[in-house]
């Protein structure tokens, strides 16, 4: 149920992003979601792709500091309150989201998001116990 998630160090200054994708687009890897966060002198690029240990050699060659993270991918029904149901379910646990992002898919159903938990196999649990649709890697790798 986890899903594998680059975290790429960047230092903050102009086409540093442009060469993580280059690497990326020239071996044909397609970004599947992503978040950037940044601070005065680095960001942190976290990426779903379809295909991560080709991703993760790669970017390494090329130079880049590239982590692997477990994250959660949770199908959200794409109306008001459909992130507030989950977090107060997780929240009644004392489950912490240390981070997320989120996307659309198919547009007005259902929305994905990405969520990194201080406890993350307790979230699974909460999740399942609670009917919540858990999206596994090689089905969001695919999206």
């Amino acid at each position: 149920m986890k899903v594998d998630q680059l975290s790429i160090f960047l230092e903050n200054r102009a086409g540093r992003l442009a060469e993580v994708t280059k690497v990326l687009s020239d071996n044909g890897i397609n970004i599947r979601a992503l978040s950037l966060a940044d601070t005065s002198d680095f960001g942190i690029l976290r990426l779903i792709v379809n295909d991560f240990e080709k991703a993760r050699a790669k970017l390494k060659e090329s130079g880049f500091t590239v982590g692997r993270t477990s994250v959660v991918a949770v199908e959200v029904d794409d109306t008001p309150g459909g992130l507030h149901r989950l977090l107060e379910m997780l929240g009644a646990q004392n489950v912490n989201v240390e981070y997320m992002y989120a996307f659309v898919h198919q547009s007005g159903r259902n929305a994905i998001i990405i969520f990194r938990f201080d406890r993350t196999d307790q979230a699974i649990e909460i999740l399942q116990a609670n009917k919540v649709t858990i999206i596994p890697g090689d089905q969001l790798y695919t999206m």
